[in-house]
C-alpha cells in the first residue's frame, strides 16, 4: 500500500571522512545535491550505512545539521536513532526534530537478546516522548535483534506514533510482513533494494537503500508505481548483480559501496575509520564489472528508462588498459580505474 506522502526512495547517506578523520562537509553536500538531482523521494541519515557505529554523539549531530542545511526543505527528511539508551534517543529525537525532520526511525538496544515486550517496552519510551512520527529498524539478520511481526503490530496498538517499519527482509519476509500489517504501518525494506521489485509487489511503500544505485532505483520505483512493470523489470535486472555484490554485509558495503557512490560523485579518496573491510583489487574489479553503466550520480541518462551511458568515466592511466593495474587502499577503484570524472592531467578516458 502506497503511502500519498512518504513513499518511495530514501537513500540512507554515507558519512565521509577527511584525510584528518573528520568528517567531511564538501563530500556530504555533494552527496545530498546528487541525490535529490538524482530523483529520489527523500533523504535518510543516522543508520547502518551512515556509520553510525563509528561516528561520535557531536558528529551524529554534524551529519543531521548538514543534512538540513543541505536539503533546505527539498524533499522530506528520515533520522534514524541509534543510541543505547531511551533517554539518549529521546535527546537525539530533539535534535533531528529542532533541524526539521519528518520522521525517525530506532534502533533497538545494544543487547545480545530481547523479548517482544523488552523491545516494545524501549521504542515506547522513546516514541511516547517525542514529536515525529516513529519507524521502527526491525533487522536482526544485521543488528542482532528485532521485533516478530506480531510484535511490531502490537507496538502500533500500545503506541499509534509508531507507523513505520524500516525491514531488512527478503522477498518471503516482505510479504508475511505486509500481510501481518493489513496496510495499518508505512513499509520500507532495505538490503540495498536486492528485493525491490518483490518488496513493492508485496506491498511496501518503499526503499531505504545505501547512494550507490539511488538514481536507476528511483526511475524503478516510479515506473512501478505508474503500472510500467515492464520497464521496472528492466532496470532492475540490469543492476541487481551489482546491488547483490555490494551488500554481501553492512562492512562490505562500507567498503566498496562508499567508494562506488564516491566515484559517482567524483571524488578522488574515500577515507576510512576503522574499517573492518579495505579493498583488494579483484573485489574493486567486480565493482567497476557491475557499475559499468553508471555514470555520475545524479546526470541524466541518455534516453528515459535507460541507465547505460556514452563513455563509461573510469580514468586509465597512460600505458595502461581499462581494468589493469593494482589497488590503492584509499581509491575508489583500481589505479587503472581511477573514480574521478574530473580530468586530471596525464589520464584519459576508457571505454569499458
Amino acid at each position: 500500500m502506497v503511502n500519498a506522502t512518504i513513499h518511495g526512495i530514501y537513500p540512507m547517506l554515507y558519512s565521509f571522512y577527511a584525510a584528518d578523520g573528520g568528517l567531511d562537509r564538501g563530500a556530504h553536500r555533494a552527496q545530498t545535491e546528487a541525490c535529490i538531482a538524482a530523483g529520489v523521494h527523500g533523504l535518510a541519515t543516522g543508520g547502518l550505512a551512515s556509520d553510525c557505529r563509528r561516528l561520535t554523539v557531536a558528529e551524529k549531530h554534524q551529519t543531521v545539521a548538514w543534512l538540513a542545511e543541505d536539503c533546505a526543505g527539498r524533499l522530506p527528511i528520515s533520522v534514524t536513532l541509534s543510541e543505547p539508551t531511551a533517554a539518549a534517543q529521546i535527546a537525539m529525537a530533539e535534535v533531528a526534530a529542532a533541524h526539521g525532520a519528518g520522521w525517525l526511525v530506532l534502533q533497538p538496544p545494544p543487547v545480545k537478546a530481547a523479548s517482544d515486550d523488552d523491545l516494545i517496552a524501549f521504542f515506547g519510551t522513546v516514541a511516547d516522548a517525542v514529536s515525529l512520527p516513529v519507524g521502527i529498524q526491525n533487522a536482526p539478520e544485521y543488528i542482532g535483534i528485532g521485533l516478530s511481526d506480531e510484535g511490531l503490530v502490537e507496538l502500533h496498538r500500545r503506541h499509534p506514533n509508531v507507523t513505520r517499519v524500516k525491514a531488512e527482509g527478503d522477498a518471503i519476509a516482505c510479504g508475511r510482513l505486509a500481510r501481518a500489517t493489513d496496510g495499518a504501518m508505512t513499509l520500507f525494506n532495505g538490503r540495498n533494494g536486492i528485493e525491490l521489485i518483490d518488496s513493492l509487489a508485496a506491498g511496501f511503500d518503499g526503499l531505504i537503500p545505501s547512494p550507490d544505485a539511488a538514481d536507476v532505483q528511483a526511475r524503478i520505483y516510479d515506473h512501478f508505481r505508474a503500472g510500467e512493470r515492464e520497464a521496472a523489470m528492466a532496470m532492475f535486472k540490469d543492476i541487481l548483480p551489482l546491488l547483490s555484490f555490494l551488500m554481501i554485509s553492512v562492512d562490505h558495503l562500507l567498503c566498496y559501496g562508499k567508494r562506488l557512490t564516491a566515484r559517482r560523485l567524483g571524488l578522488d579518496t574515500v577515507h576510512g575509520r576503522s574499517d573492518v573491510i579495505t579493498p583488494d583489487a579483484f573485489g574493486l574489479e567486480v565493482m567497476a564489472r557491475w557499475s559499468s553503466k553508471l555514470g555520475p550520480l545524479g546526470a541524466a541518462p541518455r534516453a528515459q528508462g535507460d541507465i547505460s551511458w556514452p563513455l563509461s568515466f573510469w580514468f586509465t592511466a597512460p600505458g595502461t588498459a581499462a581494468g589493469v593495474g593494482g589497488a590503492s587502499p584509499n581509491c575508489c577503484a583500481p589505479r587503472a580505474m581511477m573514480c574521478t570524472h574530473r580530468r586530471s592531467p596525464g589520464w584519459r578516458i576508457a571505454r569499458i
